[in-house]
């Protein structure tokens, strides 16, 4: 588990950040060739192999410490050059692999740093309740244990605006149908999205997206990243884990959790500096997606740092021909 006191990370400076994004955005064009196609294994599988090439590419010591399942890109996997700043990294290569599949809205590819020890690790198939917002709320005002009711109603008073002014970001899943109408009867407006709850969860952290809070149950891996990112926006975060066999208490055990049902704040999930980039793969409340013609594309990507509050927003032209195959 984090600890929260470690020291700063000395390597993780912005030529690092900068280089991350080259990431996100090799393995979002791997995936858009496969954009609208019905072949979301297709996509996804493409995705991991460039993010992996990507990420031996650059000057690092890293450690996927929450990755994407049995993959090239799994937890525990050494990346990088095996030289540089000794790094843990959260990730997926495609996020949204249905709904790049289907050509649909919010796949992402994204990248988290911190210094070694910083990400809590958590078991890759559990899921995890959620609630994140934004910046400028008060310590201690998110909490689990409140009915959905009263969290908006609190929120909303924080930001002195009516609870009709909210718009909460909910994953559409069946699990989620007694939020989503306690939500409509509180008079919070409720943004419903077909998957990618790292995109949801962030964009509570960022203004111009209109969202306000972000709630429900997701993967926890995808949790992790979405602290990462919003620590860097300086938002607010909780989650906890959701154990509902004694198969998942013995998957957190063996990530180290011993109390499953603690609830986590932003600094247990991150600690110390982090560094996050994004790059869109399809259109969504965060990021616009890759823009394809024949040869070309152009990708638009968030680059973040916490230890400066830098929110980079990247927009880059490709010739494919030099940068990734093309599928016939």
């Amino acid at each position: 588990m984090p600890n929260a006191s470690m020291a700063q990370p000395a390597g993780l400076d912005r030529n690092l950040a900068l280089e991350v994004v080259r990431v996100t955005e090799a393995s979002a064009l791997a995936a858009a060739q496969w954009i609208g196609r019905g072949d979301e294994k297709a996509a996804d599988e493409a995705a991991t192999a460039a993010m992996r090439q990507a990420l031996d590419s650059l000057t690092m010591d890293g450690m996927i410490i929450n990755g994407d399942g049995d993959s090239p890109l799994r937890t525990g996997e050494r990346v990088g050059k095996g030289n540089g700043p000794k790094v843990a990294i959260a990730l997926t290569a495609l996020e949204g692999r249905t709904i790049c599949a289907k050509g649909s809205h919010n796949a992402l590819s994204v990248v988290a740093l911190t210094d070694h020890g910083g990400f809590l690790e958590v078991p890759d198939q559990v899921y995890m309740d959620k609630l994140a917002a934004g910046p400028g709320l008060p310590d201690g005002l998110l909490d689990l244990d409140l009915p959905p009711e009263e969290m908006v109603r609190r929120v909303a008073a924080a930001r002195g605006v009516g609870v009709s002014d909210l718009s909460v970001c909910v994953l559409d899943r069946p699990r989620h149908q007694d939020l989503i109408g306690r939500l409509y009867e509180a008079g919070a407006r409720v943004v419903l999205i077909d998957d990618g709850d790292v995109s949801g969860a962030i964009a509570a952290g960022l203004p111009e997206t209109g969202i306000d809070l972000y709630m429900g149950s997701g993967g926890a891996p995808q949790g992790v990243l979405a602290a990462a990112g919003l620590k860097a926006l300086g938002g607010r975060m909780q989650c906890r884990l959701v154990v509902r066999s004694e198969e998942d208490r013995s998957r957190c055990r063996k990530a180290g959790i011993e109390d499953c049902h603690r609830k986590f704040d932003i600094d247990d999930l991150v600690c110390g500096e982090v560094m996050f980039a994004a790059t869109g793969v399809t259109d969504g409340h965060l990021l616009q997606g890759l823009r394809l013609s024949p040869g070309r594309a152009v990708s638009h990507s968030l680059v973040m740092r916490s230890a400066t509050g830098t929110i980079r927003h990247l927009t880059a032209h490709h010739n494919l021909a030099k940068t990734v195959p093309q599928h016939k």
